[in-house]
């Protein structure tokens, strides 16, 4: 294998990183004290979840109509939804999550997505992630924008989940990865003290390539260390549950002990049902309810963290309002974002509801777009992140927010 090929395999080094290494010019600092500091986790549900099913508009005639095998029952029917406030209602499936809304901990914004009017995966997503719908020019994802306008220039600022890093994350500022699953403190080659020798000979000097491997180094250093040190304290030793529950305690606990961390990235596939979606049951039941677990677990394991966090939970679209012939739904548009945190203004379904008639439907078929995606992101970044107009403008290139929402 290429050394550059083991390099990025190993996490210390991205593709990004080697193509732009001249520019990449940020030091190491010590940890920081400072245990208040603001942490945003964005957690991205691959393939179009249907947000329709997920905060149901239940008082909305058209959409029993269109949706007779998938629709959700009323609040108080058997297997019905969990009321949120009269005219919207959760899916049952993640009931982990009503303790949050009850407390003013959780949010929803509905009818919310991209400008764009791509129904493709790929597009959709990589509009979504570089934060510029319609330009595929661009490559650099808006998390990683973001970490160049509030950067505290340490190895391990942002931390993704999963085996690959993700379109927003990718970028001139270096990215922590950590592996999802039972892989996630598996060693490596470069883990060998013979192999990590021979590499810190070979990357000894001060120039720039040298730095930025020294730089991935501590990052991975400092994340094994604390994955360690959990691992052992979890449950008298035992190992902690596989799958996305996992995954987000995992984050949790190590954004809680590493001060240094402020963002999280992980997704979670699934979401694309265009057969058996189902209502209280079906793929997408299963996936929430996971997906349910997971952020309650992840709330959980922050502990006092929580409290200076803002979880944001997005999809690339929605789903069309009427059920397909194989019980599922195919491509929309609007969406639902969700928002969940200790200071975040809670137990409301914000956004501009346009309705489901088929003249208040987007090309008469899908829920319409009525709040940008990226007015509610601004909108945590501003409120949350203390991001100002400036950085905002570097954040989202030519674009001005157009709605104040006030979740914070």
């Amino acid at each position: 294998m290429k050394r550059r090929d083991f390099l990025i395999q190993a996490g210390l080094f991205s593709t990004t990183a080697i193509a732009s290494v001249s520019c990449n010019t940020w030091v190491v600092h010590s940890a920081t004290k400072k245990s208040d500091r603001q942490r945003l986790i964005v957690i991205f549900m691959r393939g179009g979840a249907d947000g329709l099913n997920i905060v149901v508009p239940y008082a909305e005639p058209a959409y029993y109509q269109a949706r007779p095998k998938i629709a959700l029952a009323k609040p108080g029917q058997e297997k019905g939804v969990l009321d949120l406030d009269g005219h919207f209602g959760l899916h049952p499936a993640l009931a982990p999550l009503m303790p949050f809304w009850q407390q003013g901990n959780l949010a929803f914004v509905h009818a919310a997505g991209s400008p764009d009017p791509s129904r493709s995966h790929f597009d959709a997503q990589f509009y979504m992630e570089i934060g510029i719908p319609g330009n595929q020019r661009v490559s650099e994802g808006w998390m990683n924008r973001l970490m160049g306008a509030i950067s505290n220039k340490t190895p391990i600022q942002a931390v993704s989940v999963g085996t690959t890093k993700p379109r927003i994350l990718n970028g001139r500022m270096p990215v922590a990865n950590l592996a999802s699953g039972r892989n996630a403190n598996k060693p490596i080659a470069i883990d060998r003290p013979q192999v990590s020798a021979a590499f810190d000979r070979l990357y000894g000097g001060n120039d720039t390539l040298s730095q930025t491997y020294h730089q991935g180094r501590v990052a991975r250093e400092a994340l094994m260390t604390d994955l360690a040190q959990e691992m052992k304290m979890a449950n008298n030793g035992a190992p902690l549950p596989d799958g996305f529950a996992g995954d987000a305690q995992r984050l949790g606990k190590l954004m809680a002990k590493d001060p240094r961390i402020e963002l999280g990235f992980m997704a979670l596939g699934g979401w694309d049902t265009h057969v058996n979606q189902g209502s209280d049951r079906g793929y997408l039941a299963r996936g929430l309810g996971s997906l349910g677990k997971g952020l309650a677990a992840l709330a959980q394991s922050l502990g006092p963290a929580y409290q200076n966090t803002v979880i944001l939970v997005m999809s690339e679209f929605g789903r069309t309002l009427r059920e397909n012939g194989n019980g599922g739904t195919d491509h929309g548009h609007g969406n639902v974002m969700w928002v969940l945190g200790g200071k975040v203004r809670g137990g409301k379904v914000y956004g501009e509801w346009p309705g489901l008639e088929t003249a208040q439907l987007y090309e008469k078929r899908d829920l319409a777009v009525t709040t940008d995606f990226r007015d509610v992101i601004s909108d945590v970044l501003a409120r949350h992140l203390s991001v100002n107009d400036t950085q905002l403008s570097k954040v989202f290139p030519s674009y001005t927010p157009k709605q104040k929402i006030a979740l914070l």
